[in-house]
């Protein structure tokens, strides 16, 4: 990894802060900032109008979901949803999706998700539905099959599950889980949010039906985005004005529309992602998708080195236990981890932490149920150290020296 070429592309990098609480939102890259400023400054008008600038608006929006849409491996770009969060595009889709649903029928969330992806769905017990709950094992921090298998059954509508835990950092294995939901005639939606910054999405190859993240906790904007299967989305009511026919996906799921310099920005990112295969290999006969996948790769790989530096000084301080895994392989996790100590509010650490102009965190992330059910509500939740790609060994080694006069 060419560390000076990657943080070069995020201008906040430079003011010598060391950003550490990626998961909660990353920096954006210059390239998609220049980006809204191009679109205000080229196409800054109503779309669907006739005249030239409005034309092209409608043009270069159409471009970027269509990016969006390859990015993440959709079938159509209709199946691309923009919004505003993932928790409101998660909301949305609960209560489309839920218009047909009868009191008795069941929906399995875990205890391991962001409440983003569980509250949406526990508000449905209002009209009788019946929600269950998948819960992580505590000692080994997993959640296991077999305990899916034994909740499902045949009122079983839908499954809502994590990608990856933004507390444990563990990543489940969502195609075996989508293929278990799909045998028992079930739907499955994913939250991808702490997934996505750091490993590929490819929504065909995981055969989910929903899926959803936030772009600015992928070097981009304020925004969210949402798949699901095209059949599924025509077939459901939409949120949007009355009119508005079974097929006019995604428009239905959008009430005023997208945030459009946002969308525009949006595209940054898988340039940057080709930009980042470009300057490492040289087999230039590669694909778009092709070079995502490679620069994920080599993602995983360097992030997984500052992990290990993480999870080793950790480990090392007999008092401190890791919520999580406590190895680095990228098979198993991202490098989001969380850890208390017992003799120190998780406030206290960070707090001590913030003098050193290092940005880490504590809390429950909105993990409210994980947090409660592992007994860490008395610790304050816990320390969470969170990086992506642009952080260095260098700051690793600050973080661990900063530590080290507290432990």
């Amino acid at each position: 990894m060419d560390i000076e070429f990657v943080r070069d592309k995020f201008p906040a990098l430079k003011k010598g802060y060391t950003f550490m609480d990626n998961a909660g939102g990353s920096q954006i890259l210059g390239s998609g900032i220049n980006y809204i400023s191009e679109f205000f400054l080229k196409y800054n008008v109503q779309l669907g109008a006739s005249y030239e600038v409005s034309a092209n608006s409608g043009k270069a929006l159409k471009s970027a979901t269509e990016i969006v849409s390859e990015f993440l491996n959709a079938a159509k770009p209709q199946e691309i949803i923009i919004g505003q969060s993932s928790t409101m595009l998660l909301r949305i889709l609960s209560i489309c999706i839920s218009d047909n649903w009868k009191p008795g029928d069941e929906v399995i969330v875990t205890n391991t998700d962001h409440e983003a992806n569980i509250s949406c769905w526990k508000d449905l017990e209002k009209k009788g539905i019946k929600i269950k709950v998948w819960k992580v094992n505590p000692e080994t921090f997993e959640l296991e099959l077999n305990e899916l298998s034994n909740l499902l059954s045949n009122k079983t509508k839908l499954v809502a599950v994590t990608h990856c835990s933004n507390v444990l950092g563990t990543i489940n294995p969502v195609k075996e889980i989508a293929k278990i939901v799909h045998e028992a005639g079930a739907l499955i939606c994913v939250d991808g949010v702490a997934f996505a910054p750091h490993r590929k999405v490819d929504v065909q190859e995981l055969d989910v039906d929903f899926y959803v993240f936030s772009w600015y906790k992928v070097f981009g904007p304020h925004q969210a985005v949402m798949y699901g299967k095209l059949p599924l989305l025509i077939g459901m009511p939409g949120i949007n004005h009355n009119f508005f026919k079974p097929e006019d996906v995604p428009y239905k799921f959008q009430p005023g529309n997208y945030n459009f310099e946002l969308t525009y920005s949006l595209k940054a990112i898988p340039e940057y992602l080709a930009d980042l295969y470009d300057h490492h290999f040289e087999n230039n006969r590669f694909s778009r998708r092709e070079k995502y996948d490679a620069s994920f790769e080599l993602i995983a790989t360097y992030e997984a080195q500052l992990a290990q530096e993480v999870l080793s000084y950790l480990n090392s301080v007999e008092a401190i236990k890791i919520i999580g895994s406590t190895k680095a392989n990228a098979s198993l996790r991202v490098p989001t981890i969380s850890f208390i100590h017992p003799k120190f509010k998780s406030s206290e650490i960070v707090e001590f932490i913030d003098k050193k102009h290092i940005g880490i965190r504590f809390g429950d992330f909105y993990a409210k149920q994980l947090i409660k059910d592992l007994n860490l509500e008395q610790h304050e939740g816990v320390v969470r150290v969170s990086l992506v790609h642009y952080n260095t060994k260098e700051e690793v080694q600050k973080l661990i020296a900063a530590f080290k006069e507290i432990f």
